[in-house]
């Protein structure tokens, strides 16, 4: 084995460098990553539009008739 500084100066200043390039390689897919998450987050926030007032009579009407069909099934008379 050699004994010479600057050749392990050298290798350790390598190895630095090339732990440095791959945590930035890492770095920035982890931020490409988690942009892509909040785009997509975004975009169904987006589609996530409120009901319009004609599905909420509709919802409204199913209700009324199920509550209908359970006093009925209750034996209730209305």
């Amino acid at each position: 084995m050699t004994t010479d500084p600057i050749l392990w100066l050298s290798a350790a200043a390598t190895a630095l460098v090339a732990l440095i390039i791959a945590v930035n390689a890492l770095l920035r897919g982890w931020h490409g990553w988690l942009e892509l998450k909040r785009v997509e987050i975004e975009a169904r926030r987006i589609d996530a539009t409120p009901p319009s007032p004609g599905s909420r009579i509709e919802i409204a009407d199913l209700k009324e008739r199920v509550r209908k069909l359970e006093e009925i099934a209750a034996g209730v008379d209305f």
